[in-house]
C-alpha cells in the first residue's frame, strides 16, 4: 500500500492546492446561486441554510472541531480509496469479504477491534465500534455505512483500466469511486479521526461495510439485519444517497436524502406459436412484445406529492431562476398544478421522476435462433414507486394500455418495500444541515427524496433515522458517470468531503 501511495504523492499535492480553491468558491457561495435547470440524474436535497426552520432544532456548532486538521488523514483515505478500486468487487459476484479484510487490517493498526460478518462464501460485511459507555444504547447510536461492492464495466467504453485508479487531470478514475468506495473511504476516515482524537463521546458510533448493495440478494443489507442486527442497531445512520452539487465552481446546494423510491423489477412477457421463420404468424411473440413495450416506454404516470419531495420544490424554487421557481411554487394547485408539472418534468427527468411512479425498459430477450420464430418473448420492466403506491395500481393501468391478452406482466423477486421518510426534525438532520451550510458557504441544504434505490430504506424500516449525504462537491458530469463509463471523483472534491464528513460526525457524537 505504502508504494502505491508514494506514486500518487505529487498529484496529491496538487489536489489539495485544487481542494483550497474549491473551499474558497464554496465561501463565497450564497442562497441565491443559481441552480441548473436540466438536471438528468441524481439530485438536491435538504433544508435551507441559513438560521434553524421551524422544522428542526436550533444547533450550535463547536469550534474548533474535536478532529482538527484533516488534510493528513485525506492523503490516507485517498490511499485506501485507491487500494479499494484495485479491488475488483464487481457485483456479481460481488466477493466483498476481501475488502472487508483489508479494512479490518486498517483498523486493527488503530487499535480499533472489528468483527467480521459472514453471509455466503466470499461475502461478508464488516463492523467495528467506538464506545461511549460500558452499556450500548442502541436508541442514541450513529452509524456511518457505505457498500463495497460496484456495478460492472464495459472496458471498451472506458479510456482508463476501470479497476486501476487512474489519476489524471485532478480526477481519480475508477469503478467505484463515486459509487460507493469513495464513501466507504470517507467515512473510515471520520470514524478514525474520531478515534484519534481522543474525545468523549455522547454516543456510540459504529462503522459498517456492507455486501450486495447493486444486487440485493442473498448478501444484502436486509440478510445483514436477520442475521446481524444487535451488532450495529443505530437510531440514526448516514449513508449515501444525497449529494453537493457544483456549478461553475461553487457549491449551489447540498442534498441529504430523507426518503427514496421503491425498486422493483416486472418482466413483461408475451407469447405465441413457434415455428419457421419462413412462414410469419400473427402472433409472433418478438412482434406483440415490440408493440407493448413501445407503449410502455410513452407512458406517463400520474403526479403525486409525497411531503419531503413538496417541501423540496418549495425551497428550490428560492434559488431557481423567477421563471422556473414561479411554476415549482404551484405544482400541487387545482387550477395551474397540470400546466407547472409539464413545465417542470420536462426541465429535468430526475424532477418527473420525483412526482410520479415510472417505468424504465430495461433488457429484451427472444429466440434460440435466427430462422425460429419463439413462443416467447420477454422484456424487463424497472419499476420505482414513490412510497405509499402499490405496483398492483400500477400494472393495472399497464395492463389497460396495451390491451393485448398474449401479453402478461410478472413481479419479481426481491421486490423493495417502502419505508417511512426520515424525520426533518430530528437533530442529526439538523446537525448535518449546519455544518454542511458552514462548510459549503451557506449554500441552501434541501430535503430530497431520491429515485435510487440505497440501504437507508431496509434501515428506515427498523426505526432508524436515517439519511444520505455524499460529502463530495460534484458537477452534472460527475454525477452522469455514476453507474455508467469513467467513473471518476475529483481529488480536492475528496479531499474536502473527507473534512466535511469528519466535522458532521465530531458535532454529533463528541460530547460538548
Amino acid at each position: 500500500m505504502s508504494g502505491k501511495r508514494k506514486l500518487h504523492v505529487g498529484i496529491i499535492v496538487g489536489a489539495l492546492c485544487l481542494s483550497a480553491r474549491l473551499l474558497l468558491a464554496a465561501q463565497v457561495s450564497s442562497s441565491q446561486a443559481a441552480h441548473p435547470t436540466s438536471r438528468s440524474a441524481g439530485t438536491p436535497t435538504s433544508q435551507s441554510a441559513g438560521a434553524p426552520t421551524s422544522q428542526s432544532p436550533a444547533v450550535t456548532i463547536s469550534s474548533p472541531s474535536p478532529v482538527g486538521d484533516t488534510t493528513a488523514l485525506a492523503k490516507e483515505a485517498q490511499g485506501w480509496l485507491i487500494d479499494m478500486i484495485r479491488t475488483n468487487t464487481t457485483n456479481p459476484p460481488g466477493s466483498e469479504q476481501s475488502i472487508a479484510k483489508y479494512l479490518a487490517h486498517i483498523l486493527e493498526k488503530e487499535g480499533i477491534q472489528s468483527e467480521m460478518l459472514n453471509l455466503s462464501p466470499g461475502r461478508s460485511a464488516l463492523v467495528a465500534r467506538l464506545k461511549s459507555s460500558a452499556v450500548a444504547d442502541p436508541s442514541k447510536a450513529l452509524l456511518l455505512v457505505a457498500h463495497m461492492d460496484v456495478v460492472g464495466v464495459d472496458r471498451s467504453k472506458w479510456t482508463v483500466d476501470p479497476f486501476g485508479a487512474v489519476i489524471k487531470d485532478g480526477y481519480l478514475y475508477g469503478r467505484g469511486s463515486i459509487d460507493d468506495k469513495g464513501m466507504l473511504a470517507a467515512n473510515l476516515a471520520a470514524f478514525i479521526a474520531l478515534k484519534r482524537s481522543n474525545a468523549r463521546l455522547n454516543r456510540d458510533v459504529i462503522f459498517l461495510a456492507t455486501a450486495d448493495e447493486e444486487q440485493g440478494g442473498d448478501a444484502s443489507i436486509r440478510m445483514l439485519i436477520s442475521k446481524y442486527w444487535d451488532k450495529f442497531a443505530a437510531g440514526y445512520a448516514l449513508n449515501e444517497g444525497g449529494e453537493v452539487f457544483m456549478k461553475n465552481g461553487r457549491v449551489q446546494y447540498v442534498a441529504v436524502q430523507a426518503s427514496e423510491k421503491v425498486a422493483m423489477n416486472v418482466m413483461v412477457v408475451a407469447r405465441g406459436t413457434s415455428g419457421h421463420a419462413s412462414r410469419p404468424t400473427k402472433d409472433n411473440a418478438v412482434v406483440h412484445l415490440a408493440a407493448a413495450v413501445e407503449k410502455i416506454g410513452g407512458y406517463s404516470a400520474p403526479t403525486h406529492f409525497t411531503t419531503i419531495v413538496r417541501r423540496y420544490f418549495e425551497q428550490l424554487a428560492a434559488i431557481e431562476p423567477d421563471e422556473l421557481g414561479k411554476w415549482m411554487r404551484v405544482l400541487d394547485s387545482e387550477d395551474r398544478g397540470e400546466h407547472a408539472q409539464k413545465v417542470v418534468s420536462e426541465a429535468s427527468p430526475l424532477w418527473s421522476s420525483m412526482m410520479r411512479d415510472t417505468v424504465a425498459p430495461t433488457m429484451l430477450s427472444a429466440g434460440v435462433r435466427n430462422n425460429v420464430i419463439p413462443a416467447e418473448a420477454r422484456a424487463n420492466l424497472n419499476i420505482r414507486l414513490l412510497p405509499g403506491d402499490t405496483v398492483d395500481v400500477l400494472l393495472s393501468a399497464l395492463t389497460k394500455l396495451v390491451a393485448d391478452p398474449q401479453i402478461k406482466f410478472e413481479l419479481q423477486p426481491d421486490a423493495g418495500l417502502a419505508a417511512p421518510p426520515s424525520s426533518l426534525e430530528s437533530d442529526f438532520y439538523a446537525t448535518i444541515s449546519k455544518v454542511a451550510a458552514a462548510q459549503y458557504g451557506n449554500a441552501p441544504v434541501l430535503p430530497f427524496q431520491s429515485t435510487g434505490a440505497t440501504d437507508s430504506a431496509q434501515l428506515r424500516l427498523h426505526n432508524v433515522q436515517a439519511y444520505g449525504l455524499v460529502p463530495f462537491p460534484l458537477t452534472e458530469e460527475d454525477y452522469l458517470r455514476v453507474h455508467g463509463d469513467d467513473e471518476r471523483l475529483p481529488v480536492a472534491s475528496f479531499v474536502k468531503g473527507v473534512d466535511v464528513l469528519a466535522r458532521i460526525v465530531a458535532e454529533f457524537a463528541a460530547a460538548k
